[in-house]
């Protein structure tokens, strides 16, 4: 059943009870966990699995919502860790930084009363993800969509300048993707940058470390980070077009026995 649920997509379906999950470990619901989301948009291409659409971010918020969990920004999730009320949390991050964030996810964000931390890059404002090879071309935000995402009460924090692959880049591009982009974003939204993200999701001990030393406070990975890098690889979970109830609350299950959830501080 699990195998079937997490090949394919499933069409729409109502809500179904949560399904049986075998061993004590499993059973522990985790204290906080973090979604990852990219693009919301109707764009049906989409070969890296990045893009959901608004109808399916608002039904997976709600679905959210009905379990008693509320969406908030990693910022403000890992202070609530830090004062032991993470539980009934969820940190809902969209990477890359694409101006859909601000057109097409925020009013979704805004009607369930949910906050969010989106990651952008400062080495590309107003320009797009030609990053990738390709599939289409999505514009990214500008100074004015980073300051309307603060205005609505997001958190904007740092993808590095340009989505550079960090553990292959040398130290002095690593240095600059890192610090400069914190800088620079700190002087669009006239407030200090605490989050970092790693693109491709894609960290070691030197790309920790050099996120550390520039003053972040914590960063984002996918799967669990180097050991001792702590809250600068903090685990994900990836949220798609395909992820209806089941495959969500398999996903939630499943977190910690992954290492995709967070600890307690």
């Amino acid at each position: 059943m699990v195998a079937d649920i997490l090949a394919a997509p499933r069409a729409d379906e109502p809500d179904p009870p949560p399904p049986p999950v075998a061993g004590s470990r499993l059973k522990r619901r985790p204290a906080a966990w973090v979604a990852m989301y990219h693009s919301v948009s109707d764009c049906r291409d989409d070969p890296y699995n990045v893009t959901v659409t608004p109808a399916r971010l608002d039904r997976q918020l709600a679905w959210m919502a009905r379990r008693g969990l509320r969406g908030v920004s990693v910022r403000e999730l890992l202070a609530a860790r830090a004062r032991g009320a993470a539980g009934g949390l969820v940190g809902l991050t969209f990477d890359d930084g694409y101006t859909d964030f601000v057109t097409t996810a925020l009013p979704v964000l805004r009607r369930r009363g949910f906050t969010a931390t989106v990651f952008v890059l400062p080495g590309r404002l107003g320009g797009e993800n030609a990053w990738e090879p390709t599939g289409p071309r999505k514009p990214l935000l500008d100074v004015d969509g980073i300051r309307g995402a603060v205005a609505a009460g997001m958190e904007v924090a740092s993808h590095g300048l340009t989505h550079l692959d960090l553990t292959k880049t040398p130290d002095r591009v690593l240095h600059t993707e890192v610090h400069d982009s914190r800088h620079r974003l700190a002087g669009i939204i006239g407030a200090d940058i605490e989050g970092f993200c790693y693109p491709y999701g894609r960290v070691d001990e030197r790309a920790a470390d050099a996120v550390r030393r520039a003053g972040y406070r914590y960063a984002c990975a996918i799967g669990p980070g180097p050991a001792g890098s702590g809250d600068f690889a903090l685990p994900r979970i990836h949220v798609g077009q395909a992820d209806t109830a089941v495959r969500l609350e398999l996903k939630r299950r499943l977190a910690r026995y992954y290492g995709r959830a967070l600890e307690a501080a």
